[in-house]
C-alpha cells in the first residue's frame, strides 16, 4: 500500500490526463467550477505531455482562468515510449511511476477507467471521481471497473439507471450532475469552420474506433468515394479521435484521395474534431456507435447509422440511439439514402428529443457547478 501523509492545510485536487485530448473538455469544466467556487480546495491539473497541458492551459485563458496550478507528470523517458506515433505514454506505466505522488491527493478526478488501476498499485487515500466523457449507449463502459470510483458521475437518467441497476454504481455513490461540456462549449467561440467552394448541406462522418461495430474498417472508403463522386453534400470527415491515433501507414494512405477535394473536408483529431464544432455546423450525421451522436443532436437533426456487422440491434439498449434515424447494412447508394433520411427526418424527431432528455439532465444550475458540488460534498464531509 502507498503510504499516507498527513492532510495539507487545504484538501487537494487533482484533475488527471492520461488519455487523448477529447477527453479534458469533460472534466476541465468542472475543475473550473471547483477552484472558483471552493476557495478551501486546492485544484491542479496533471497530464502526460505537454500538448496535453498547453490544450488545457489555453483553455483556461479562453475562460478566463482560475486558481488552478498544472504540472507534467513524469517521467520524460516514459513519454518516449509513445506505441505506433500515438498521442499519448502507455496510461498504466504512467500510473504505476506517478502513484506515489498521485496517493498524496485527496482526491483525483478523471474522465476515464483506466485510473482505477490505482488502486490495485496500492493507492487507497484519494477519494477516486469518474466523471465520464460522453453520454452514449455502448454496453462496454457499464463495467467492473467503476466499482472502484468513491463518486461517478451521470450525464442523465439514461446513464444512472444502467449503472445502478446493472450493480457497477452504488445509487449512494452516483451523482447526476448533466455535461459539464456542454457549459465550456457554450463559454468559448469554438473552432474555426471549414470552408467550401459552394454552399450544400453538410454531413459530417463520425465512425467509432471501435473494432467490430465501427463502420470504417469495413466501409470507410467506400462512404468518402460516394461523396467524393457526388456533388450534392460536403463532407467533414472527423472520425473519434482515437480511430486514427497512432494509425498505420496503410491507414493513412486510404485517406490520401480525398485530402485535397474541395467537397471533403478531413480532421482526424484537431481541436474542431472535440470540441463540437462539427456536430453543431453539420446538417446531417452519419455514424455507428459513437457517443458524439447525442452532442449533435443537442438540435433535432437528421441522422443516418451504418451497421457493418449485421448487428441484432433492436431492443438491445447498447443501440438505442438508432432509433433517431434509419440504420443502413450496406452503403451502396448511400448518398441517396442521406437524402431519404433528410426527407423522413419528421418520423425520428421525437425519438431525438426523448433520447436527449433520458441522456442529459440539464437544469438551469450549470452542469460544471451541479458536478463541482458532488465532489466538494464528500471532500469537506469527510474532512
Amino acid at each position: 500500500m502507498i503510504p499516507s501523509t498527513p492532510r495539507q492545510s487545504r484538501p487537494k485536487v487533482c484533475f488527471l490526463y492520461i488519455a487523448q485530448t477529447h477527453q479534458i473538455l469533460h472534466s476541465l469544466p468542472i475543475a473550473v467550477a471547483l477552484a472558483r467556487g471552493w476557495p478551501g480546495l486546492e485544484v491542479e491539473i496533471a497530464a502526460t505531455t505537454q500538448e496535453h497541458l498547453d490544450y488545457a492551459r489555453q483553455l483556461l485563458a479562453a475562460l478566463g482562468g482560475a486558481p488552478i496550478t498544472s504540472r507534467l507528470l513524469p517521467p520524460a523517458w516514459l513519454r518516449g515510449m509513445r506505441l505506433k506515433a500515438a498521442s499519448t505514454p502507455p496510461k498504466a506505466l504512467m500510473l504505476a511511476a506517478n502513484a506515489v505522488a498521485l496517493g498524496r491527493m485527496d482526491a483525483i478526478v478523471t474522465p476515464e477507467r483506466t485510473t482505477a488501476m490505482l488502486r490495485k498499485l496500492g493507492v487507497r487515500k484519494p477519494m477516486l471521481v469518474y466523471t465520464q466523457h460522453g453520454a452514449g449507449d455502448r454496453g462496454g463502459v457499464f463495467e467492473p471497473r467503476l466499482r472502484q470510483f468513491d463518486l461517478v458521475m451521470a450525464a442523465g437518467p439514461k446513464q444512472r439507471d444502467r449503472m445502478v441497476e446493472g450493480g457497477w454504481v452504488k445509487p449512494e455513490n452516483c451523482a447526476m450532475v448533466g455535461y459539464p461540456k456542454f457549459d465550456i462549449i457554450d463559454a468559448l467561440p469554438g473552432s474555426p469552420l471549414p470552408t467550401f467552394p459552394d454552399a450544400k448541406p453538410i454531413v459530417v462522418y463520425n465512425p467509432h474506433f471501435h473494432a467490430t461495430l465501427g463502420s470504417w474498417p469495413s466501409f470507410g472508403v467506400r462512404v468518402l468515394e460516394q461523396f467524393a463522386a457526388d456533388d450534392r453534400f460536403n463532407l467533414i470527415f472527423a472520425p473519434h479521435i482515437r480511430l486514427f491515433d497512432g494509425a498505420s501507414p496503410v491507414m493513412l494512405n486510404a485517406l490520401k484521395p480525398f485530402r485535397d477535394h474541395p467537397r471533403i473536408h478531413i480532421d482526424l483529431g484537431g481541436p474542431a474534431a472535440i470540441d463540437m464544432t462539427y456536430t453543431r455546423a453539420a446538417d446531417i450525421y452519419l455514424g455507428d456507435v459513437s457517443s458524439q451522436v447525442y452532442e449533435f443532436l443537442r438540435t433535432p437533426k437528421p441522422c443516418l447509422f451504418l451497421n457493418p456487422t449485421h448487428a441484432a440491434w433492436r431492443g438491445d439498449e447498447s443501440f438505442h440511439h438508432w432509433l433517431y434515424g434509419p440504420v443502413l447494412t450496406e452503403v451502396d447508394g448511400l448518398i441517396d439514402q442521406i437524402e431519404a433520411a433528410r426527407a423522413g427526418h419528421g418520423d425520428y424527431i421525437q425519438a431525438q428529443k426523448t433520447g436527449f432528455a433520458e441522456s442529459f439532465d440539464l437544469t438551469a444550475t450549470p452542469s460544471s457547478e451541479r458536478a463541482a458540488r458532488a465532489i466538494a460534498d464528500r471532500l469537506l464531509r469527510a474532512a
